[in-house]
C-alpha cells in the first residue's frame, strides 16, 4: 500500500518510492502535551523544511548539530523515540554528550519535552519528521557516534514486512550519517524481526559486528521502559544488536 503522510489537497500527490516504516496515528493531544509543544518546542524541536508529504525532510536541507546544541560534543541520534523514556533518562546520565530524538508521533514528542523539561536536560533536540528522509537529508555525513533503534515496528503481517525500517534500503543511510567507529544499535522483541536485523547487517557493507556470538548483550545505556517489560511479560526473548562503522571493503 502507498505511504499515507502526503497532504489531502484534492491533487495528486507524489507519493514515495517505497512505503514508510510508519503508520499515522490519528488523536489528539492532551491539554498538557498542547502547552508544551506551544511552550517548550522553540527550544527542543527542531524546524523542518518540508518537501510534499507532511512528515518529510526536504532535499537540500541540512542542520549543523554544533550549532543546534552550541557545543561540539558527541551525538547520539534516536530513531522512534516513542513517549522519550530512554533519551531523557540518557540525556539526563550523560550531560556531557547531545540527543536527538526523531519521531513522527507529536503527543510523543510533546511528553518528551514536558519530561525533559521538568528534569532540567538540556543537551536533547526532537525532530518530526520521517527517520529515512532525516539520515538522507537533514544530518551531515558522518556526524553521529551512535544511533539507536530500539523496538522499531515489527509489522508482524508477512504483507506488511516491507514496512520495516531495518532492511537494505536503510542501511546506506544508517553508514551516511555514522562517523567512522560509530555504532549502529538495535533492539527488538520480535523474533523474526530480529533474525533479519541480523541477515539485513550481516550483508550491509560499511559495517562490522560489535559483538561476538549469536546476539549483542542487553546495552546497559538503554533503561528499561514499560514497552520492554511487557514483551519481557509476553514470553518474548529481547535480542540486541551492535555494529560499528568501518570502511566498506
Amino acid at each position: 500500500m502507498p505511504q499515507t503522510d502526503a497532504p489531502d489537497t484534492g491533487d495528486e500527490p507524489r507519493y514515495r518510492e517505497r512505503p514508510v516504516s510508519f503508520a499515522r496515528r490519528s488523536g489528539r493531544m492532551s491539554d498538557g502535551q498542547e502547552r508544551a509543544w506551544n511552550q517548550l518546542g522553540d527550544f527542543y524541536n527542531i524546524p523542518v523544511e518540508r518537501d510534499q508529504a507532511l512528515l518529510s525532510v526536504r532535499p537540500g536541507s541540512h542542520v549543523d548539530p554544533a550549532s543546534l546544541f552550541g557545543r561540539e560534543a558527541p551525538l547520539v541520534v534516536e530513531i522512534g523515540s516513542g513517549q522519550g523514556h530512554a533519551i531523557v533518562a540518557a540525556a539526563q546520565a550523560v550531560p556531557e554528550t547531545d540527543f536527538l530524538a526523531v519521531e513522527v508521533f507529536r503527543a510523543g514528542l510533546a511528553r518528551t519535552m514536558l519530561d525533559a523539561d521538568r528534569a532540567g536536560v538540556r543537551n536533547l533536540r526532537l525532530v518530526e519528521a520521517n527517520a529515512p528522509e532525516v539520515l538522507e537529508h537533514l544530518l551531515p555525513a558522518a556526524s553521529v557516534d551512535e544511533l539507536w533503534i530500539f523496538f522499531s515496528d515489527p509489522w508482524h503481517k508477512t504483507r506488511h514486512t516491507k514496512r520495516r525500517l531495518i532492511s537494505p534500503d536503510f542501511t546506506p543511510l544508517a553508514a551516511r550519517v555514522l562517523k567512522p567507529g560509530g555504532v549502529l544499535r538495535l533492539a527488538t522483541d520480535w523474533e523474526d524481526y530480529a533474525r533479519q536485523m541480523r541477515e539485513v547487517m550481516g550483508d550491509a557493507a560499511g559495517f562490522a559486528p560489535d559483538f561476538d556470538g549469536d546476539w549483542a548483550p542487553r546495552f546497559e545505556g538503554r533503561v528499561m521502559t514499560a514497552f520492554e517489560r511487557k514483551g519481557i511479560a509476553k514470553g518474548r526473548d529481547i535480542r540486541d544488536l551492535a555494529y560499528r562503522r568501518v570502511d566498506a571493503a
